[in-house]
């Protein structure tokens, strides 16, 4: 049976990659529980969320392994300034990094087991929902592979560039970035899992945002390599899971709110997107994607239901063109102003 002991002496030979010291005589080591062979570690380092956490995670995950663990978790957050500061090491200047104002803004990444059940629109309309109540907001869109947000939102310039930072695109109050702005001409990204992850850090590190209550990640699809970059580079963030009310998609769904428990994330809650059609003409509702998908993957995840959003298109607007954008004065567009006050009223923002 692997012992605590065993686990920390592997770690003797670890170093942090910024202050070249050992990450047990730093006392980086926060949290270390094991189970059946399964080891899980949080630890404080000077800069996560960098290329040299990435490496740092495949040192650990070895050097554990190497003394008989099956399994590894690992979480990550910011050494204080002080402690940074005694080893020799330079603290980060206030705002260089998104991750580094973590206390100030509270990241939302939300999620869907499969593609196709409108975790996009749900992303985009909760983020400008946020802004309608006066929050200070931010999107990423982190859906590599499958970037929308800029369409959905009806956003045509790219990002100004000056220097070495990027200034991100303001559109209904909401302050966007999205790796659809560097893409020409829709082309196919055909990238790996650390590329992404050097992505994604960038869009933390070298995108200048203001002050901001709420930054909205929408995820791909699936507990894939962006997925898991966002919860070891977030072990504060909070996560939305996007289903319909179909059985299959709420099944698959809950692998992705399985992963947010593992790494201790809160689940705000579950949106069950296209749970019905309603007549216009009758006001009577057909639930054609089935029901209960939403409510019975809320019971498995210990959560609730947000909002169940019906199928419907927003009123398109040729000169402020928005196509996935909802009014306040719309019948969706109001059950969106409905999630975002309970998101508010759950984060306490």
């Amino acid at each position: 049976m692997l012992t605590e002991e065993q686990v920390l002496n592997a770690l003797k030979t670890v170093q942090e990659p910024i202050l070249n010291k050992s990450l047990v005589d730093l006392n980086a080591i926060k949290e270390l529980k094991i189970k059946n062979n399964m080891v899980s570690l949080k630890l404080a380092i000077a800069q996560p969320g960098t290329a040299e956490q990435m490496q740092l995670q495949q040192e650990i995950v070895t050097a554990v392994k190497n003394v008989g663990a099956e399994s590894v978790g690992l979480r990550f957050e910011k050494m204080a300034d002080e402690e940074v500061a005694k080893h020799g090491g330079a603290t980060q200047g206030e705002g260089k990094s998104l991750l580094d104002r973590q206390d100030k803004t509270t990241f939302i990444a939300v999620t869907s087991g499969k593609g196709g059940v409108g975790k996009s629109t749900v992303s985009v309309n909760l983020a400008v929902s946020l802004a309608r109540e006066g929050k200070k907001v931010g999107i990423i869109d982190a859906d590599i592979y499958g970037f929308s947000v800029p369409d959905m939102m009806g956003i045509e310039e790219r990002p100004k560039v000056v220097g070495q930072k990027i200034y991100p695109v303001t559109r209904f109050d909401v302050q966007v970035i999205s790796m659809g702005f560097f893409v020409e001409d829709n082309s196919p990204i055909i990238w790996r899992g650390p590329m992404l992850g050097k992505m994604l850090n960038n869009f933390f590190s070298e995108v200048e945002w203001d002050d901001l209550d709420y930054l909205i990640l929408d995820l791909p699809p699936g507990t894939g390599d962006v997925a898991l970059d966002v919860h070891s580079m977030l072990p504060s963030s909070k996560e939305i899971i996007v289903t319909t009310p179909h059985a299959t998609a709420a099944f698959v769904a809950a692998r992705a709110g399985a992963m947010a428990i593992k790494t201790e994330h809160e689940i705000l809650g579950v949106v069950e997107n296209m749970a019905y059609f309603e007549s216009k003409v009758t006001g009577e509702k057909e639930y054609v994607f089935g029901k209960g998908g939403g409510q019975k993957l809320a019971e498995e995840l210990n959560t609730e239901v947000l909002s169940q959003i019906p199928l419907g298109q927003p009123v398109i607007d040729e000169e402020n063109f928005a196509p996935s954008i909802y009014d306040t004065d719309h019948p969706i567009g109001k059950l969106y102003m409905e999630m975002a006050t309970k998101v508010i009223g759950k984060t306490k923002k």
